[in-house]
């Protein structure tokens, strides 16, 4: 039972935030299908920004936090140039599997919520400052170059690759022969 002295709003707040969470868990798996939305979220708040031909502080803005999830996301949870543990580099050393700082599903909730904060942004005409967005273009460019080229050499220094291809297959070497079977070719 719930504490008596509890108010009223504090508890239908509680009990929201457990229903959101509820509807988290169950798209965990559905990862194109969460990403999917994210895009469409996106492509409608680029399309407001378009169309009001206003904004460019937000979308500047919304633009250097998605970097800053992608660059979490892109990081190893343990750095090897901060930490004294380091990455395995020969066969003989014991695998670990590449842990992110910031998982897949936190870099989809940040975005998309922080995708709908923009957009609703955009309703309030407090936040469409006037400015020379090409500006801001060029700045945001320059950023993502610079961020990314320090990321990939991070990345080839320490030789890890953040991305999982797949479970890796060795062709006919994996399949199951049965004794007795006839073969039909």
């Amino acid at each position: 039972m719930e504490d008596a002295s509890e108010p009223a709003g504090v508890a239908q707040l509680a009990q929201a935030h457990r229903l959101l969470q509820r509807h988290l868990d169950k798209t965990v798996v559905w990862a194109r299908a969460r990403w999917a939305v994210f895009f469409f979220v996106l492509i409608l708040f680029l399309v407001r920004v378009y169309v009001k031909q206003g904004f460019f502080v937000v979308t500047y803005g919304l633009g250097i936090y998605m970097l800053n999830l992608f660059i979490n996301f892109l990081s190893p949870a343990i750095d090897p140039d901060t930490e004294d543990v380091a990455l395995p580099t020969k066969e003989s050393s014991e695998f670990r599997p590449f842990t992110r700082k910031l998982p897949e599903f936190k870099f989809w909730w940040s975005a998309i919520r922080a995708t709908v904060l923009a957009s609703v942004m955009t309703l309030v005409p407090v936040f469409d400052l006037p400015v020379y967005w090409p500006i801001l273009l060029a700045y945001f460019i320059l950023l993502l170059v610079l961020t990314m080229k320090d990321r990939i050499k991070h990345m080839i220094k320490h030789k890890y690759v953040p991305f999982s291809l797949g479970k890796q297959t060795y062709g006919e070497l994996s399949k199951v022969k049965v004794p007795g079977e006839k073969n039909d070719k």
